[in-house]
């Protein structure tokens, strides 16, 4: 299993957009991972944080009623949204505004909480972790999606190592 190199740490990458296409980001892991010391990021939560143009504009007017933003997180970069069934995917998230409700955040994906146990969480053995964030509808001014990794590096047995990269490789394909 897995034994903790560190304590928990928290990773952050801010993406801004401003229209309606797809928009990438990304996290160097190459610190983190090590292959040859079988180390690992295990991650034990994803948040995102959505704001508008600017850290004090109002959100709704900022992107606009009858507009969802969906964001995920994935340890490859398959370019798009992709479906929960996918096992590169690591969190996932959308927010919709409607113009009779307000403001509704819904996690999209089996939890994106792992647990803080020392063999609670998703490890990830690839040397980035991509973001992508997308607005059905372009947004009105723009909008930012800040996105907040809780890790810790970890090292693995050889066959644990070995099983995540399989799994890894396999979902690349």
């Amino acid at each position: 299993m897995a034994t903790k190199k560190t304590s928990m740490f928290t990773l952050t990458e801010r993406i801004a957009v401003t229209d309606g296409n797809a928009t990438f980001a990304t996290i160097d892991l190459g610190s983190y991972v090590d292959v040859g010391d079988r180390q690992s990021l295990q991650v034990h939560s994803v948040d995102f944080i959505f704001q508008g143009n600017s850290a004090d504009t109002d959100l709704v007017t900022d992107i606009g009623v009858g507009k969802e933003v969906l964001v995920q997180v994935s340890d490859l970069n398959r370019g798009r949204i992709v479906f929960a069934d996918d096992r590169s995917l690591v969190a996932s998230a959308a927010l919709m505004i409607d113009s009779q409700q307000g403001v509704h955040q819904a996690a999209d994906l089996y939890p994106d909480n792992y647990g803080k146990g020392s063999d609670d969480g998703r490890f990830v053995v690839n040397d980035q972790l991509y973001i992508c964030t997308r607005c059905i509808g372009n947004p009105t001014t723009g909008y930012n999606v800040t996105v907040r990794v809780n890790a810790s590096i970890v090292s693995l047995s050889a066959k644990d190592f070995m099983a995540i990269a399989i799994q890894s490789t396999a979902a690349d394909n």
